[in-house]
């Protein structure tokens, strides 16, 4: 294929879900032709606005705002500015589309991804949608029978989306997490992280943002006397909204040793390295990631998201048996006793490990470009 330079933008965002990918197509356009010009755009306010910046990319934010499911005053206001914000962002995303003159868009999901799309495919501009999720967004359900291509990770999207447009890609994920770990990677880790090799190693991942229901889970087997802990050294991500009240809490448990406490992790290559077994939420991006390194994990899918799509995530891998999942509602009395069972139980882990690696996708940025390039 010939991969001329091109112009392209690329909208969406909302949450690392979304941004992540976007940045990963990004990246990969900018291989294939270091001449083509991208654009990003999201939505004021929201983390792409500083994410796509950081890494080189221009971004021009639209004043988009989603409706919001829970009932509050403060909900009700927002929902009823949500029409004119929408008329709003679609004039100015016509605006951007004549000034920036993109060959292609490419729509990466979350409601800031909704004018750009509907402006561009309205002026007649090639599009392309990736769905990261097993249970497709409203924003690409609703824009679905307007763009030429649609770019999935799982199967049975045609439930959602015209048959004939789908295109089974897999999510675009960081080449640092895109494989299983060698031997000479474990070792680093070990050593990065201060661990003892001859010990059990668990990774609890919350997200960027952290999660309530794994902190609690943490905290309360913690409280608990860290029952069926004493062979096991932990890495907790426990985000950066809870840093400060997991702080405090770890400050009244001195004696509690082999936890490592984080609000981000930086080399998170690392962290999947040492780790024996994964908690994690079931996001899109971790998923694949979680796949490609070949990890045996436990996903605890957040109820606190569009169409129960995490859920949707997880049981795609629990189906194949290569992954295990807890409930939301369960985990503060499960999730520990869960992942100590299955770090004393090698043998799942390796079946777990092998059926996950076998469901990973890791050309997925490869395949997404090359529709952009067919469509263009």
């Amino acid at each position: 294929m010939d991969y001329k330079p091109i112009r392209a933008i690329i909208s969406g965002g909302g949450t690392g879900g979304h941004i992540f990918p976007a940045i990963s197509i990004a990246n990969k356009l900018k291989e294939l032709n270091p001449d083509t010009e991208i654009l990003f755009v999201g939505a004021e306010g929201k983390m792409e606005m500083e994410k796509v910046p950081a890494e080189g990319y221009k971004i021009i934010g639209l004043p988009m705002v989603g409706m919001q499911r829970q009932i509050s005053m403060r909900n009700l206001m927002n929902n009823l500015t949500v029409p004119f914000r929408v008329f709003d962002s679609v004039r100015r995303a016509k605006g951007i589309i004549k000034d920036f003159k993109p060959d292609v868009v490419v729509g990466v999901g979350g409601f800031a991804s909704a004018p750009l799309l509907w402006a561009a495919t309205g002026m007649k501009i090639p599009a392309v949608i990736q769905e990261q999720n097993g249970f497709a967004g409203l924003t690409n359900k609703m824009l679905g029978g307007r763009v030429q291509s649609i770019c999935v990770a799982y199967e049975g999207m045609d439930k959602f989306f015209p048959a004939d447009k789908i295109v089974m890609s897999g999510n675009p994920i960081r080449a640092a997490v895109s494989k299983p770990a060698t031997p000479a990677m474990k070792a680093e880790a070990m050593e990065f992280y201060k661990l003892n090799p001859a010990k059990k190693h668990l990774f609890v991942l919350g997200g960027s943002l952290g999660s309530g229901t794994l902190n609690n889970a943490m905290k309360h087997w913690i409280q608990d006397g860290c029952p069926g802990g004493e062979n096991i050294e932990i890495i907790w991500q426990c985000g950066k909204y809870y840093k400060k009240d997991v702080d405090a809490f770890m400050a009244v448990h001195p004696d509690v040793k082999g936890i490592q406490h984080y609000d981000f992790i930086a080399r998170m290559d690392l962290a999947y390295a040492a780790a024996d077994v994964v908690i994690s939420r079931s996001g899109a991006s971790s998923v694949s990631e979680l796949c490609a390194m070949g990890k045996a994990t436990i996903f605890v899918p957040s109820p606190n998201v569009a169409e129960d799509h995490q859920t949707h995530n997880a049981m795609a891998l629990v189906r194949k048996d290569a992954a295990m999942l807890v409930k939301d509602s369960d985990a503060i009395d499960e999730l520990l006793p869960t992942a100590i069972g299955l770090l004393n139980s090698p043998e799942r882990i390796a079946k777990l490990e092998k059926n996950a690696e076998g469901m990973a996708l890791r050309n997925a940025a490869q395949v997404i470009c090359d529709e952009i390039y067919k469509l263009v």
